[in-house]
């Protein structure tokens, strides 16, 4: 990975972490022991950051005619994943800071 990569998946979790008022792990990813990009809201998140590469669950977020709240996935034989908006996700969890 070369240093603007980096710089974009350092500067992506900065944000989230502070979106969600946590904190980026230091050295995440890089020496053993710092497993996870950031902490916060009582959770560890693993943050990953694409030009384009959601752009399918995006539409399926976003999708005006339906407009769900979170979308539930499945690929064969793994466990089912939930994906849904930072704003309704907080609102789920009482966050007030929104």
């Amino acid at each position: 990975m070369g240093k603007s990569q980096r710089d974009k998946g350092a500067r992506r979790e900065r944000e989230f972490a502070d979106l969600i008022g946590g904190r980026r792990t230091p050295l995440s990813g890089a020496v053993e022991g710092f497993p996870n990009d950031v902490e916060g809201m009582g959770l560890s998140w693993e943050v990953k950051a694409r030009k384009n590469g959601f752009k399918t669950l995006y539409d399926w977020i976003e999708d005006e005619r339906e407009s769900p709240d979170a979308l539930a996935l499945k690929a064969d034989r793994k466990q089912w994943l939930v994906c849904m908006t930072l704003e309704q996700f907080q609102k789920l969890m009482g966050d007030s800071e929104q």
